[in-house]
């Protein structure tokens, strides 16, 4: 047998061939990165090693998963001979000193102890009470687990009825189209057709990039100037322009957008044949975007199909096939591909559902190097490239639900090369002067960015839910969450960093609200900041700081600027309120609570409250002096209700008869600290237990093994 035809079978694929399931050469960059031009981004992931019993490797000793990647980016650059970006060769030479903080936050989770994520795929009714599905990455769904752990831990009236229906969440009610399927003529042209066209950019920029925008203001006043008479031959081009015309005046003038949009959607329903074309995969990707600014997200989503399975009709996801049509058309069917990935990993994101389109059978390059070597400032670039990283955190942490630190660190190290290479660059569009850039810049740049922000948030948040449950459970943060600790202060830093991905998204966004130059037609924006509320929310709830208070302000704030014309972000500013609400109610019983507790120990010292006779004669029958009994915690009885209301049923006093000097139990309050509440040993979020139907229950699976400790600590022996 000849050896040169037998197959190589390699230790270990780089992480774009295991993720797309091709067959990888083993070398760096393998072949198949670099006859997708990507090179650059090509790498290796050493193979979580089994575990016995006890925990530990079998046979050998575990390795650190981030010396290992190091050392695997430091070989992969040496020996890399195509050129590469130098923002990218940047993080390969100086991944060690660049990451030594990281190494340290992964290295404080043991390899081996993974993270579950929770199931919170559920169905929902729509308006009309049809169920539609929602999967596990959709910020709706996040909503429906925020809502029943906060509704079972912290208050069972927290959210008003307005905010918890299924039906007010999913799908704005549309409003019936009065010319939907008999229009004949098409509707005459009687607006400003230059701000439409801005307008159009304004919402489109970073998103979808369809046209030659050079020339199109002049072509589309051109087309709007003669007399519109209905021709078949010009169906899908008339179509087309009357969909960005829809777009461009959404906001503006609701009434004509509607009708550009049905003459427009009824028009290529019906020229929709076998004769397919680039028009073909135009005007139904300008249906799904003008869809998705109505709230109308199930039909959007239906629409998108036809636009996809046109543009693999017709070869758009193959450079080779794009390139027979001439340089000009060949960067147009490129840009029309990225565009499609662009919306197809929004809607499959948003909505937890499968993509239409993969890049396994495509070629299109999403980098451009410009003409001095370095990778070339494209919005759209930028774009494609961050939801590809969402991809792969929905594909490898929310579809597999487990998360462990070596998976976190190669995320991290992927956000961290975009980063390098378009952060700074997308702040300055942002915060320049808008003159000086191209229509819509400004909100394509706070939309890519907002989209970074959600991708940080999602690999992020299931440490968040791990966080936050063992706080709640406690009643109150001890030392322990802060710092030092091992396992614990590991996890507590990468909630903190959902929570800085949700402060960061805000930020932007209410600048460009503060200077006038954000649009109100942005569903992108309004999906990943409705999470990021979210998440404020759950950071004041569990005391990450009451600094975020502000922040959580500002996102409703956002929220109802939106609202405006956005009939989601209503039904979203108002949750976002109703957990802000119980949020600060939550802290405000916790503070009386703790001021309660240190009261307690401060009258131990002085006697500063009097003490009663029947107080006295209970306490005798204390075998042991506490703030409360061992049957009681601070937020409830033995019953396990609130006794807020009735603090002489846990106010401490001194027994009677004679006693050494401080002769008394230091509580851990009057340090600083505070005791740990008994906790069960699994959580789950509908308080229910799982070991039966779990498949039937979406979203009531068991998330996280609680982090018990005891922060009582007796320092009487010491006085």
């Amino acid at each position: 047998m000849d050896t040169k035809a037998r197959r190589i079978r390699i230790a270990n694929a780089c992480d774009l061939c295991k993720l797309r399931k091709m067959k990888c050469s083993g070398t760096t960059p393998c072949t198949y990165c670099v006859r997708r031009q990507q090179g650059d981004a090509c790498r290796y992931t050493v193979h979580r090693r089994k575990l016995d019993a006890s925990g530990s490797a079998a046979s050998t000793p575990s390795v650190n998963p981030l010396t290992t990647a190091a050392t695997t980016t430091t070989a992969a650059s040496s020996v890399q001979t195509q050129p590469s970006t130098s923002g990218s060769s940047h993080i390969a030479n100086s991944g060690p000193q660049l990451h030594a903080h990281d190494s340290h936050v992964f290295a404080v989770i043991e390899e081996h102890e993974e993270t579950e994520v929770p199931r919170e795929a559920r169905l929902l009714c729509d308006p009309q009470g049809k169920l539609i599905f929602l999967g596990d990455c959709a910020p709706l769904s996040f909503f429906q687990t925020v809502r029943r752990l906060v509704t079972s831990r912290v208050d069972a009236h927290a959210f008003a009825p307005e905010t918890s229906g299924y039906s007010a969440l999913e799908n704005a009610h549309s409003r019936p189209s009065a010319s939907a399927g008999s229009s004949a003529e098409p509707p005459a042209i009687k607006i400003a057709v230059e701000q439409a066209v801005s307008a159009y950019h304004d919402v489109t920029t970073g998103l979808i990039d369809l046209f030659d925008n050079t020339h199109m203001l002049r072509d589309i006043t051109y087309w709007a100037s003669q007399p519109q008479a209905r021709d078949e031959s010009a169906d899908f081009p008339s179509a087309v322009n009357y969909l960005v015309l829809a777009i461009g005046c959404q906001k503006s003038d609701e009434a004509t957008a509607q009708t550009f949009f049905d003459y427009a959607r009824d028009t290529a329903l019906a020229s929709l044949t076998g004769n397919l074309g680039v028009g073909s995969v135009q005007v139904f990707i300008l249906v799904t975007f003008y869809m998705l600014g109505a709230g109308q997200i199930n039909g959007a989503f239906l629409f998108f199909g036809i636009a996809v399975r046109a543009a693999f009709s017709i070869g758009i996801h193959r450079t080779a096939v794009n390139s027979r049509f001439g340089l000009e058309l060949h960067q147009q069917r490129d840009r029309m591909w990225k565009s499609l990935r662009v919306v197809d990993l929004f809607l499959s994101t948003s909505m937890g559902r499968p993509p239409a389109t993969s890049d396994i059978d495509c070629t299109v390059p999403y980098r451009a190097t410009g003409e001095n070597g370095r990778e070339a400032f494209d919005l759209l670039n930028a774009s494609v490239q961050i939801f590809l990283i969402i991809e792969a955190i929905v594909v490898e942490v929310y579809s597999r639900r487990k998360i462990s630190p070596r998976l976190t660190e190669g995320i991290s190290r992927e956000l961290r090369d975009w980063s390098t290479r378009w952060l700074q660059p997308l702040k300055n569009v942002i915060e320049g002067n808008p003159v000086e850039h191209q229509p819509g810049m400004a909100n394509g740049a706070c939309q890519i960015l907002s989209s970074y922000y959600y991708a940080v948030i999602l690999v992020s948040r299931p440490f968040l839910m791990v966080e936050l449950h063992r706080r709640l459970s406690e009643g109150y943060p001890s030392p322990a969450s802060s710092g030092g600790g091992g396992a614990v202060s590991g996890r507590s830093k990468l909630a903190d960093a959902c929570i800085d991905a949700a402060i960061l998204m805000v930020e932007p966004i209410q600048d460009l609200i503060e200077r006038g130059l954000m649009t109100r037609r942005a569903p992108v924006v309004v999906s990943w900041l409705f999470a990021s509320s979210l998440v404020l929310g759950l950071g004041l709830l569990g005391q990450f700081g009451r600094i975020i208070e502000k922040h959580c302000r500002a996102s409703i704030a956002a929220l109802e600027y939106f609202a405006d014309v956005d009939s989601h972000a209503v039904q979203y500013a108002l949750i976002a309120k109703s957990l802000l609400a119980t949020a600060l109610e939550h802290l405000e019983k916790t503070e009386i609570q703790d001021r309660l507790k240190r009261t307690e120990s401060s009258s131990q010292l002085f006697g500063l409250v009097p003490l009663t006779p029947r107080h006295t004669d209970s306490l005798m029958n204390d075998k042991r002096p506490s703030v409360f009994s061992p049957a009681t915690s601070p937020t409830g009885g033995p019953d396990g209700t609130k006794e807020l209301d009735n603090p002489e049923r846990t106010r401490l006093a001194q027994p009677d008869g004679p006693s050494p000097r401080f002769s008394f139990d230091f509580e851990s309050t009057f340090l600083g600290f505070t005791e740990s509440l008994p906790g069960t040993s699994e959580f789950s979020i509908l308080g229910d237990s799982l070991d039966h139907d779990s498949e039937q229950t979406f979203g009531a699976l068991n998330l996280f093994p609680l982090l018990e400790s005891d922060g009582h600590i007796d320092l009487a022996n010491y006085f």
